[in-house]
C-alpha cells in the first residue's frame, strides 16, 4: 500500500466505485462508424489550410480559421483578399465540406435508428450507478412477488437491483419504480458482475420455474467461492411443492418460502385467533409500527459472550426484552430466564422499538462492559 493510499485509508477517503463490467468494448464498437468521418474533416481542414498558406500566402493562423469557416460552411467572408485560383479552392472546399457532412449525419441517422448505442450509453450509467451500492440485495426475475417485495424495500429504504432477461425490462422497471435494474439472464455471469454482487447483502430469486432458482443458488455460491468471500450471501428463494423446498435447501439457499403454505399459515393465525393476529399487524408488519422485533447475533468480540443474560441488564438500559435466544447449533429458547449463559454465536431475539434496538446494538457490539452498566 502506498503513503497515498495510506492516507485515503485514514482520511477515510474513497475513491469512485468502478462496475465490474463497463461495457466500454460494446461502446466503442457502436462508435466505430464514425472514425471515417473524424478522419476526413481532420484531413480537410489540413488540406484547406494548406491550401490558404501556399496559394493566397495566408499565416498559419489565417489559414486554419478560414479553412474552418469555409469547410464549415458558415458563411463569415473573407479574412484577407483572396485570390481567383483562392476562390476556385473556396468553392471546392465548400462543395466537399457540404458532402463530408452531409455523409456524416446519415451514418449518425443510421446508428441511432439501430439504437443499440443509446441503450448502451443508458446501460453504462446504471451499472456506474449500481456500482455505487452496499450491501444491497439483488432480485431475481420480475413478476407479482417482485412488485410487491420493491415496495417494501423502498419503503423501508432497503437498497436492491432487479435482474430479469425481458427486452421491455426499462419500460416495466419505469411503471414498478424499479430504481435499479439490469436486462440479463440471471443466473449468467455477465448478470452477476452487473449486478456488483460482491458488494450485496443477498439475494433473492424468485421464478416460478424451480428449475431457474436452481440455477440460480449454484452460479451465486460459485461465484462466491471464486471471489473468496468471507460473510456468505443470504439467499432467499421460492417454491411451491415440500420436494422442491428440500431441494433448494439442500443447494444452499438459507430460506426457502412457500406463498401456499406461508398463506395457509396466516388464515390459521386469524381463525383462531384473530385479536392477536391483528394486534401483530398493527405493531410489527406495518411501516410506522411502535414497537419491532430482531434478532441480534453476539459478536466473538462482545463483551456479553459467557456472560449472564441478568447481566446485561438491557432492559434497564436501553428497555428492550429478550423474547427468545438462539444458540451456535440453532437451538432456540423461547422466553430465556436471567441465569441463561450468552455463549459464542448466539443469538438475541429483542422486541422493542426501533430507538431502543439500535442502542442494544451498540451496546451488545462494544469489546469492553457498557459504562451504563455502573448506573442501574
Amino acid at each position: 500500500m502506498t503513503f497515498i493510499q495510506k492516507v485515503k485509508k485514514l482520511l477515510n477517503w474513497s475513491t469512485r466505485s468502478s462496475p465490474h463490467i463497463d461495457l466500454n468494448t460494446e461502446l466503442y464498437q457502436q462508435l466505430k462508424p464514425f472514425r471515417l468521418p473524424i478522419i476526413l474533416v481532420v484531413f480537410m481542414i489540413m488540406v484547406g489550410t494548406l491550401g490558404y498558406v501556399i496559394i493566397d500566402d495566408f499565416t498559419l493562423l489565417d489559414a486554419v480559421y478560414q479553412a474552418g469557416i469555409t469547410f464549415t460552411t458558415v458563411g463569415f467572408g473573407e479574412i484577407s483578399p483572396i485570390s481567383p485560383a483562392g476562390r476556385i479552392f473556396t468553392i471546392t472546399l465548400i462543395i466537399l465540406g457540404f458532402g463530408l457532412f452531409s455523409f456524416s449525419i446519415g451514418i449518425l441517422v443510421e446508428v441511432l435508428n439501430k439504437g443499440q448505442l443509446v441503450n448502451i450509453i443508458k446501460e453504462r450509467q446504471m451499472l456506474y450507478k449500481i456500482a455505487r451500492l452496499k450491501n444491497h440485495f439483488v432480485i431475481c426475475h420480475h413478476n407479482e412477488i417482485t412488485i410487491e417485495l420493491s415496495k417494501q424495500f423502498r419503503e423501508n429504504h432497503i437498497p436492491f437491483v432487479v435482474i430479469d432477461p425481458r427486452a421491455d425490462i426499462a419500460k416495466i422497471a419505469l411503471e414498478c419504480k424499479y430504481p435499479y435494474f439490469i436486462q440479463e439472464d440471471p443466473h449468467t455471469e455477465a448478470a452477476l458482475l452487473k449486478s456488483y454482487l460482491s458488494s450485496a447483502k443477498g439475494l433473492i430469486t424468485l421464478s416460478e420455474n424451480t428449475a431457474d432458482n436452481i440455477a440460480q443458488i449454484a452460479s451465486t455460491r460459485l461465484y462466491e467461492k471464486e471471489i473468496g468471500l468471507k460473510r456468505p450471501y443470504y439467499i432467499i428463494t421460492s417454491a411451491t411443492s415440500n420436494n422442491d423446498m428440500t431441494k433448494l435447501k439442500k443447494l444452499g439457499a438459507d430460506r426457502v418460502i412457500s406463498a401456499t403454505k406461508l398463506m395457509a399459515e396466516r388464515l390459521r393465525a386469524m381463525s383462531l385467533r384473530p385479536d392477536m393476529e391483528n394486534m401483530l399487524e398493527k405493531l410489527l408488519y406495518r411501516k410506522d409500527a411502535p414497537i419491532d422485533m430482531e434478532e441480534i447475533k453476539i459478536p466473538d468480540h462482545s463483551w456479553m459472550r459467557f456472560k449472564k443474560l441478568k447481566e446485561a441488564r438491557l432492559r434497564d438500559i436501553t428497555n428492550v426484552s429478550i423474547v427468545g435466544i438462539r444458540d451456535a447449533k440453532e437451538i432456540f429458547l423461547p422466553m430465556p430466564k436471567g441465569d441463561v449463559l450468552v455463549g459464542t454465536g448466539s443469538k438475541l431475539l429483542v422486541i422493542g422499538t426501533a430507538e431502543s434496538i439500535r442502542a442494544t446494538k451498540r451496546i451488545i457490539r462494544k469489546k469492553q462492559k457498557p459504562e451504563e452498566l455502573r448506573y442501574v
